[in-house]
């Protein structure tokens, strides 16, 4: 398999890429929730960006309420910073790094995710 050029993603020196699933599980700027080594990831495709076609995985768990509920957050872009609001109450946490935007002290985990192929990867610790 090769890596689409799309969209670019580089995984930091201690990680290895692990494939989570296929482009076809994926729905265009939306989120859908996988599973990985006991973690919810919620994966978001931007087909269409001004940067190409791009994945993001972060956190599914919102840290205020407590509930798994990033995947079904509404993507948007605030400021230019491509973002999604959580469902419950509505803070937006950027899809680059997971921090908050109305709260600096809440910050979601994010992992590195490109498509390879017709495959999902995520860029995990060894």
């Amino acid at each position: 398999m090769s890596q689409s050029s799309a969209v670019p993603a580089q995984a930091p020196a201690a990680h290895h890429w692990r494939p989570l699933c296929r482009r076809q599980d994926l729905i265009a700027n939306s989120g859908v929730v996988a599973w990985l080594d006991g973690a919810q990831v919620a994966l978001f495709h931007l087909p269409h960006g001004e940067a190409g076609e791009r994945i993001f995985a972060i956190d599914n768990r919102d840290p205020k309420s407590g509930a798994n509920v990033i995947g079904r957050g509404i993507v948007g872009q605030i400021k230019g910073d491509l973002v999604v609001a959580s469902p419950l109450y509505k803070q937006h946490f950027r899809l680059n790094d997971g921090t908050c935007l109305e709260y600096p002290e809440q910050r979601l985990r994010v992992w590195p995710a490109r498509l390879n192929g017709d495959t999902v990867e995520i860029a995990v610790a060894r």
